[in-house]
């Protein structure tokens, strides 16, 4: 590895976002409700982080969350959503569109990509769910993405790696290949190696304490019981541990 591998964090708070910045992240990637793979944050929440870093801030317009085949009501979301995030001062939008057979619905996603201009857009991992992903590949790169999120169709982007690194060379400079996937502080300068990506995708965040005195434990507030008083979050010392790791495997 001779190259600066830029690291991009995803995150759901100010204070996630901040502690990116802090701990040495280039860029984050800003959703709301991690819990269901992350849909579009709210205009506050944009507002808010674009308010305190200044670092890239990439918005994903994902208008709920379960399958990337969406209905034309959803697609006017989206379109809003993006119109949005311009607004507040992104840098740039993540989003994906699949058809029912799970190949790129290449026809909608180049209107919002065109929607998104100037901004930058990834599309994001709609593309491990799809049924070819060497043909969604020339299907993304069609429609004129800058970057590509992926964790080479694989739960974790470690047991991808090999199809990621393939994805990369198959790209042909065409398109960025970003690896992301369940990466961490012990696998990420061995994935790097393995694949060749100069961009990786984490989470990294970390249970926090939870402020509240009083505490009722008979109910829940959403599906997953038990979650009321649950906290995750970011923490800028577990970023510059992830800088620190990969730059020792350069050296």
């Amino acid at each position: 590895m001779t190259e600066q591998v830029l690291i991009e964090v995803c995150v759901d708070s100010v204070a996630s976002a901040v502690a990116a910045q802090r701990g040495g992240a280039a860029r984050i990637e800003l959703c709301s409700d991690l819990l269901e793979g992350g849909v579009t944050p709210s205009a506050g929440l944009i507002e808010g982080v674009r308010a305190n870093v200044s670092l890239g801030v990439q918005v994903i317009i994902r208008p709920r969350a379960g399958d990337f085949c969406y209905a034309d009501e959803e697609f006017e979301v989206m379109s809003r959503d993006i119109a949005v995030a311009k607004d507040l001062g992104a840098d740039g939008v993540v989003l994906g569109i699949l058809n029912a057979d799970a190949r790129v619905n290449v026809e909608r996603t180049r209107q919002l990509v065109d929607l998104a201009r100037p901004l930058n857009v990834t599309f994001h991992r709609a593309f491990d769910m799809s049924v070819d992903l060497f043909r969604a590949l020339e299907d993304v790169c069609s429609i004129g993405a800058d970057r590509l999120l992926t964790s080479g169709g694989e739960q974790k982007c470690l047991q991808g790696a090999d199809t990621v690194a393939r994805l990369a060379k198959a790209a042909r400079g065409r398109i960025t290949i970003m690896a992301g996937g369940g990466i961490g502080l012990h696998d990420a300068a061995s994935i790097i190696e393995r694949t060749g990506v100069s961009e990786i995708h984490v989470g990294l965040s970390s249970a926090v304490a939870s402020p509240m005195l009083h505490r009722n434990l008979r109910l829940s507030m959403g599906k997953v019981p038990g979650r009321e008083y649950d906290r995750a979050q970011v923490l800028e010392e577990s970023v510059r541990k992830l800088q620190a790791a990969i730059s020792l495997a350069k050296t």
